[in-house]
């Protein structure tokens, strides 16, 4: 690879065009570490938001009023706040709360993590939720003729019907969810934007790793637009849903 490095060290010295994450070691390796913290933030924000999504939509529909009064309350409070005023709520509020002897038991990245999957969990839960209540009543009802219990009935033929009619704005929020992932900058994770700064305020190449950053989000968000494609394409049911 060395020749390729080189030759974005000549485009510097001939165009001035300073992409150091290629050419500079030190720089091109702490760029990669920070688009794989994006990565992983994404991904596991996504999973986390996807469970508390299908929790939240059955606790909805719970016969508990202090369940659903209390998911009914999450779901405004993460809806209805900016996702940074959470962010910092989390790590500068309950973190200054959560302490051992040598210090946090939480790390930045475990409270961007939490933050993050909270603030698309609740809204992943009014998603799931439109979905169980587009399924017919007539296969719930029918479900119940059968012998089925609610958890059975929720289980095997409600939440598998209501996710696929779900999906199309499962998608758009999750796409939402890996945008949003820049905001950890604010609490110093090392994600793509925060290491970014840090080589920009170095370098002085500003404009250069502002278009880095573009270009790079819209491969991360394109990956993400292409796999939910597909995967809503797989589970489609003809004439059902979407």
């Amino acid at each position: 690879m060395q020749p390729v490095w080189d030759w974005f060290r000549w485009l510097n010295q001939a165009t001035g065009i300073n992409l150091t994450i290629f050419y500079d070691a030190f720089d091109r390796t702490r760029f990669a570490s920070g688009f794989w913290m994006t990565v992983k933030l994404s991904v596991i924000c996504i999973v986390l938001s996807i469970l508390i999504g299908i929790l939240g939509a059955w606790a909805q529909g719970s016969r508990h009023r202090i369940l659903r009064g209390a998911m009914h309350w999450y779901i405004q409070a993460f809806r209805n706040t900016p996702p940074l005023v959470q962010l910092y709520f989390f790590y500068f509020g309950l973190g200054s709360l959560i302490t051992g002897v040598t210090g946090p038991l939480v790390t930045n990245v475990g409270w961007a993590i939490v933050s993050l999957s909270f603030f698309a969990g609740a809204f992943n839960v009014e998603i799931f939720r439109a979905g169980i209540e587009a399924v017919p009543r007539t296969t719930i009802e029918a479900a119940a003729s059968l012998g089925f219990s609610r958890w059975q009935t929720y289980r095997q033929i409600v939440f598998p019907l209501a996710f696929r009619i779900s999906l199309p704005a499962l998608n758009n929020n999750l796409i939402n969810l890996v945008k949003t992932t820049t905001l950890a900058y604010a609490i110093a994770v090392p994600e793509m934007l925060y290491v970014s700064s840090q080589i920009w305020s170095d370098e002085l190449n500003v404009p250069v790793m502002m278009n880095v950053l573009l270009l790079c989000y819209f491969l991360l968000v394109g990956i993400v637009v292409w796999m939910m494609s597909r995967w809503e394409r797989a589970v489609r049911v003809p004439g059902f849903g979407v």
